[in-house]
């Protein structure tokens, strides 16, 4: 793929459409009166992890069946191969996603004004941090994309509340036109490349060696998921380097600095401070984010300066590399995850999501995997 597939032209159409299966599902929800408010629907996802068919309205059981099926040139695997990448590397794709995609995703302007007009990180900074993190381990653990399993229905419920925050935002006469469609085929294009893209070269920067292949397979599981999510084929990445030439020219057409970014890039430092234990690791996520992202994108954002946490990183990104080349992945990737990822890991293990909302849930393999502590999956 060729760097011009990304043109202007074909992005400015992109941003101007949303998902009209999704949107129009929630439509007829509010029409038929089967969901009293948009707050009543988006309670109704959050609350339940799972899509349970058999309590849900006939229309939203019809709209996942709709979903549900995945794409014919699904690699079930490559799909094995994305998830056996992850079991050795969550922890890092973990902090990838917190110090790399995430703060990387706020310095969209645009982008990031429908994150700043539902509030949800206003009223709760961590909730949807958490939901985030939620997805990937449920998209990426054994299993999760087989039929019915946890990350498919991680993405039907994310790209119904898509549909959702399109309607209660373009209802509540506050979007700027000028911003593009709501959660349009574009920003939904870069959000599949935060996720698997910008991860993939955060764990790198964090002293993961990926081969080719791997990589390929951890890119082949999220453009699964896209498509699952409602991604029009002109939206959806053929494969890395097309996703990377995606990457680049969104940067290009949409980073800047906003004080919406920079609110969002500040709850989740924070975020990061609170669920590690003691204040041993305090400043480490703002010292990360400046060796993934590089300083010009952190200075839009916000971020602090690296202070002597960043003495670290070189040592923890050199072990990476050398247990790699011993073959002794899962000892680096324990000793990775000691520093930070671990401790990050457990301590979103441990958080309560909010009131009625399941806790942060990981498969016990991928625990006895990462050596991790915490409460069991219910």
């Amino acid at each position: 793929m060729g760097d011009n597939r990304w043109t202007d032209e074909l992005l400015d159409g992109l941003r101007q459409r949303g998902d009209p299966l999704a949107d129009e599902t929630v439509k007829n929800l509010f029409r038929q009166g089967q969901v009293e408010t948009a707050n009543a629907l988006l309670k109704q996802l959050i609350r339940n992890d799972q899509l349970v068919p058999e309590t849900l309205p006939g229309l939203l059981r019809e709209y996942l069946v709709r979903t549900e099926a995945l794409p014919s040139w699904a690699d079930p695997e490559r799909m094995r191969q994305g998830e056996a990448l992850f079991g050795r590397y969550g922890p890092q794709a973990v902090v990838s996603l917190f110090c790399g995609a995430l703060p990387a995703s706020y310095a969209a302007a645009q982008g990031v004004q429908v994150l700043h007009l539902t509030a949800r990180l206003a009223t709760d900074p961590y909730r949807r941090i958490m939901e985030t993190a939620q997805m990937l381990v449920d998209v990426l653990a054994p299993g999760g994309l087989a039929p019915g399993g946890n990350g498919v229905r991680s993405a039907q419920k994310v790209r119904l509340m898509h549909g959702a925050v399109r309607h209660l935002i373009l209802e509540s006469g506050q979007w700027n036109p000028a911003w593009g469609h709501p959660i349009n085929q574009e920003d939904l294009a870069g959000t599949l490349s935060a996720f698997s893209y910008a991860v993939v070269v955060g764990m790198e920067k964090l002293g993961c060696t990926l081969s080719q292949r791997e990589q390929d397979a951890y890119f082949h599981c999220w453009r699964v998921v896209g498509h699952v999510m409602g991604l029009e084929p002109a939206a959806l990445p053929e494969d890395m380097a097309d996703c990377a030439a995606l990457a680049a020219v969104i940067q290009r057409r949409h980073f800047r600095a906003c004080p919406e970014g920079q609110e969002h890039t500040r709850a989740l430092i924070q975020m990061a401070e609170h669920v590690t234990p003691g204040d041993l690791f305090d400043g480490l996520a703002a010292s990360l984010m400046r060796h993934i992202l590089g300083d010009d994108v952190c200075e839009m954002l916000k971020v602090p300066p690296a202070d002597w946490t960043r003495h670290l990183i070189g040592p923890l990104a050199l072990w990476g590399r050398t247990s790699d080349e011993l073959g002794d992945r899962s000892r680096a990737v324990a000793k990775l995850a000691e520093v930070f990822g671990r401790k990050l890991v457990e301590g979103m293990m441990w958080m309560n999501r909010g009131a009625g909302r399941p806790p942060f849930r990981i498969p016990a393999t991928l625990r006895e995997s990462w050596h991790v502590e915490g409460r069991e999956p219910r």
